[in-house]
């Protein structure tokens, strides 16, 4: 309430007024995000593993949009709404990515059938960066589920976190610590 009554005080006062803006992170407090800070860090470091398939991914994709938007504007022209390859490229995008506005549409036959062949692999486009961080995902999640400290009787590593006994030779884990 203070930068409100300050705001009111003193002359130029009211740029204090953003600081309200720090109440909202309150939110936090209240619904107790610290709790899942480990599941963002296993999100996170998915992410970061899977961030070079997913770049050439994209490569792809943008190769794959610059050759079809450019052949696009070869066979359809300005006629058709196809007026520079710049705008070619935007109706590849948005063709590719499943959005489809509309605004411009193929009207000969080939121009069909090719934008047809972009509409089926856009389907596919979708699920493939998706696949690729669920499999990293998998990997971080499984990975952090792992302990490798050895067991003190049979020295065998691999043993869940909550563990309390080794899985190999029986022996308590507790003595470990």
């Amino acid at each position: 309430m203070l930068p409100t009554f300050l705001g009111l005080l003193i002359p130029g006062g009211e740029y204090m007024l953003t600081l309200r803006i720090l109440r909202v992170l309150r939110i936090f407090r209240i619904l107790k995000l610290s709790e899942y800070v480990r599941e963002a860090n296993i999100l996170m470091v998915a992410l970061n593993n899977s961030f070079r398939k997913i770049a050439v991914f994209l490569f792809t994709v943008l190769m794959l949009v610059v050759v079809f938007g450019s052949l696009m504007y070869m066979i359809e022209g300005s006629e058709s709404g196809f007026t520079s390859i710049p705008t070619s490229l935007y109706w590849a995008i948005v063709t590719i990515t499943t959005v489809g506005y509309g605004d411009i549409s193929p009207q000969t036959p080939l121009g069909q059938f090719i934008a047809s062949v972009i509409m089926i692999m856009g389907y596919g486009i979708i699920a493939v960066p998706t696949g690729i961080y669920s499999a990293e995902l998998m990997k971080s999640h499984k990975s952090s589920k792992i302990d490798n400290e050895a067991c003190p009787n049979c020295g065998a590593t691999g043993h869940d976190f909550d563990a309390a006994y080794c899985k190999y030779c029986g022996q308590s884990l507790e003595e470990r610590d």
